[in-house]
């Protein structure tokens, strides 16, 4: 595998010169490779495009950067990108992407079978690759778990000073207002975002891992946060972040009605992709239960697909009641979370 980084340019570029100069006379290029725009920085995604490489003999040629700036980077190169694939995390960034119009849809049905309807976009412009849940993280000494039970709950008076979150401006709240909207409509989550607000034990700051750790430092009781933050931390190398770790516990949220919020990263095929008929072989192949192993251990995310081993830090959370709202939504309703979570005053 070949990694480029985000800020090659010119590499990128005499990529892309060489990409047009090796096409067959239905326009796909002859060479045996794949160009893979991605936000996603695991080791073991290297070790899925091996695997891909090896089943395949496709090379996978890699270009990491940050899911806005590889979106206007491919909006910039325009016809002369040589990108095939986008991965992002997010369905919020996979609209932006759709907005950007940098996709094309995909007929595929080896990913319409592998991966459920609520994890695909309706027109096929991506699919979903991995599932992360936004929980409930609240300190095991201060709270009992029969005191959660919704993301609505955290908003009523009972919490008054004891809720942290990050910043709205975070992908991952805007989307949890977004799947809120999608739910109960733009009024409710309004008042549930207001409420929250109010509810705050400090000003939003920093990431997930900061509220895990501002809540087993009593500083907040509860805080929202993607599930696998926790678990890496429980994971880690490093006694500090375990011993915070075990000072939390998780929960998931709205189980007796819609369930708990889930997201996805994902991916679709460039719209210009010059590799288009590897692009989608590269995207089955990361729909393959095997492949989905090394997404879901390795990052301590949940697979997209069903019947696919965790890993063990994540299996001990237990089973859960899952959003089945289609995560295209979260994408469709982000201009109105964003307008609401200011007029929320959510910083």
């Amino acid at each position: 595998m070949k990694r480029i980084s985000a800020v090659a340019i010119g590499f990128a570029l005499l990529l892309a010169t060489g990409c047009q100069t090796a096409q067959n006379a239905e326009g796909e290029s002859d060479v045996r490779e794949v160009n893979v725009y991605s936000s996603r920085h695991y080791d073991s995604d290297d070790e899925i495009y091996q695997e891909f490489t090896e089943s395949t003999g496709i090379r996978v040629n890699l270009i990491e950067g940050k899911d806005d700036e590889l979106i206007e980077r491919i909006q910039t190169e325009g016809t002369n990108s040589p990108a095939d694939v986008l991965i992002t995390v997010d369905a919020g960034r996979l609209w932006r992407a759709e907005q950007a119009k940098v996709l094309q849809p995909v007929q595929s049905e080896t990913l319409e079978a592998a991966i459920p309807n609520n994890f695909q976009h309706p027109d096929n412009l991506w699919f979903g690759l991995t599932q992360r849940a936004r929980v409930i993280a609240y300190n095991k000494a201060q709270v009992q778990p029969s005191e959660l039970s919704t993301y609505e709950a955290l908003a009523e008076p009972q919490w008054q000073g004891q809720v942290c979150i990050r910043s709205s401006t975070n992908i991952y709240n805007q989307s949890l207002l977004g799947s809120i909207i999608e739910t109960v409509g733009a009024d409710k989550a309004e008042a549930w975002a207001t409420g929250l607000v109010n509810n705050l034990a400090r000003e939003p700051e920093g990431g997930d891992v900061d509220q895990i750790k501002a809540v087993a430092a009593g500083e907040c009781k509860v805080a929202i946060v993607n599930h696998y933050y926790w678990a890496r931390m429980m994971a880690s190398d490093d006694a500090e972040d375990r011993e915070v770790a075990e000072k939390v516990g998780l929960f998931f949220p709205n189980q007796t009605d819609r369930g708990t919020h889930v997201n996805i990263s994902g991916a679709g095929v460039v719209y210009d992709a010059p590799n288009r008929e590897h692009a989608i072989a590269f995207l089955e192949f990361l729909a393959s239960p095997e492949a989905q192993e090394v997404f879901a251990k390795g990052s301590y995310e949940f697979p997209v697909v069903e019947g696919v081993e965790t890993d063990a830090i994540v299996e001990g959370l237990g089973d859960f009641k899952a959003d089945a709202v289609n995560v295209s939504a979260l994408g469709r309703n982000n201009p109105a979370a964003v307008e609401i979570a200011d007029r929320a005053q959510w910083k």
